[in-house]
């Protein structure tokens, strides 16, 4: 994920309310917070402090776990959500909304001329439209919005590059339309349509979108006498901090999780699961092809956009799932706490009844920073001996497809044909439809995040860097 002041900002809020609830002083200090961090009279990014101050406060909100649309009354002060917060058990899936005081500021996607048109006597652009949008007016072209179809005909055409194509940036980057302006110009999000990859968080330059989180919630866990909280370590984390893993295993330990199991545990499990249902449904049986299943964002958007998919998705669970179950099975009444790259892992959480809550690694990170945790000065833990180096594969691009070769039996080794699916953007998702009439593989590993989950929206680090830590780290020889 890009760092940008957008997202600074973001991280700045989530740590000052960690700060004040693990000094608890949460309700006492939480209705100035935005004041604090807008005061009057300094120079703020937005058009005034007020707005500075009303988004911050909608923010307050999401991090206590409630979305924007859940204030009845907006005279109720940021104390009395955090107190409804604690108190609250009902809980809904729709971890993503928009804030309409932040998201007011992109016009509509079409094509605009630039000062660059030297209003030449080609009209090549006019000549390109058969919508007859393109007009001249003072020597320079002009474009009719109520005429133009936004074909992008008139920009190809333009020899001097003149014109322009200005997006919507949420809306261009969302792959499957599940985000569009309402009647009062400001974006919505289609629950029916939203994949949940968080695309639109990251393409945001207002910050307007917002997630809910758990992280309040994890905290009480761990402060309960008695109770025991496990943390599951995403493989992705290994890659988010410039430190060994022992030592991340280490500073997540510091939080006051009782364990740190890492979810490369589970991938292993994954892994060997669908290399025996890749040999049942291909090799044994008379299917084309099987497309991995260990991507929930993946799997919602074949349920809700791509049905002709759906009969060749593996039914193999995700290595969160797998590992919690382990959990669970050994500590029943232990309370897993999955630490993810991405948002899509909030809502398999939600619906696993093994995974009791999912933090996101930029929310781990904010957290250590609040309680002052120097992840290079933690002596480091020792890892887990018995993962299979592949599991630890598992964030980077073509590392569940390896892996599932790993665990092929040796004579079907040839047999494996894998295809990769880099990224669900629209020309990605194209392809994989044509996949269901023909697919010049038969093991297609689909990752919603550019990359792979190294690529997820939630991340800290800069991907390269993970990249590199990953591949050294899922090629160690135990």
């Amino acid at each position: 994920m890009s760092t940008n002041y957008a997202t600074l900002l973001r991280r700045n809020v989530f740590t000052s309310l960690c700060k004040l609830y693990l000094d608890n002083e949460l309700i006492e200090k939480i209705d100035r917070l935005p004041i604090e961090m807008h005061p009057r009279g300094k120079q703020t990014i937005r058009c005034c402090t007020h707005k500075a101050r009303a988004v911050a406060k909608y923010r307050t909100m999401a991090i206590l776990g409630f979305n924007y649309y859940d204030e009845e009354d907006e005279l109720t002060p940021l104390s009395t959500y955090a107190i409804l917060s604690r108190e609250r058990t009902q809980h809904t899936d729709i971890f993503m909304t928009v804030v309409d005081e932040a998201c007011s500021s992109c016009v509509k996607s079409s094509y605009t001329v630039t000062n660059l048109c030297r209003g030449c006597v080609g009209r090549h652009c006019a000549f390109a439209c058969n919508k007859g949008a393109v007009m001249f007016r003072d020597g320079q072209a002009h474009i009719d919005t109520e005429k133009c179809v936004n074909c992008g005909m008139c920009m190809k055409a333009c020899p001097f590059k003149a014109i322009i194509y200005q997006p919507v940036p949420c809306e261009e980057t969302c792959p499957v339309g599940a985000i569009n302006k309402n009647e009062r110009g400001v974006e919505e999000i289609n629950s029916e349509k939203c994949i949940q990859c968080g695309r639109c968080i990251s393409a945001c330059p207002f910050g307007a979108i917002i997630e809910k989180t758990d992280i309040f919630d994890v905290i009480d866990a761990i402060r309960t006498p008695g109770k025991k909280v496990i943390a599951l370590s995403a493989p992705a984390i290994f890659g988010q901090f410039k430190a060994e893993p022992g030592k991340i295993i280490t500073a997540i330990r510091k939080l006051g999780f009782d364990e740190v199991i890492e979810v490369a545990k589970g991938a292993n499990i994954t892994s060997q699961n669908e290399a025996d249902e890749f040999e049942e449904r291909i090799i044994e049986g008379d299917e084309k092809l099987m497309t991995t299943s260990c991507c929930p964002s993946y799997v919602q958007m074949v349920k809700k956009h791509m049905p002709e998919i759906q009969p060749y998705v593996s039914h193999t669970r995700t290595p969160m799932s797998y590992t919690a179950e382990l959990v669970k099975n050994e500590q029943s009444d232990a309370v897993t706490v999955f630490i993810s790259p991405c948002i899509a892992k909030r809502y398999e959480g939600y619906h696993d009844p093994n995974v009791d809550y999912v933090l996101t690694i930029e929310e781990l990170d904010s957290w250590l920073t609040a309680q002052e945790i120097d992840i290079l000065e933690c002596d480091s833990t020792e890892v887990d001996a018995t993962i299979h180096p592949s599991g630890r594969g598992y964030p980077l691009i073509k590392g569940v497809a390896n892996s599932v070769v790993v665990y092929s039996k040796e004579e079907n080794k040839v047999k494996v044909k894998p295809i990769i699916i880099d990224g669900l953007n629209k020309q990605n998702i194209r392809i994989l439809r044509s996949y269901a009439k023909e697919c010049p593989g038969n093991l297609v590993e689909v990752m919603s995040c550019e990359g792979g989950c190294v690529g997820g929206c939630s991340n800290t680090g800069n991907i390269k860097t993970a990249i590199r830590q990953i591949q050294t780290f899922s090629t160690e020889k135990k």
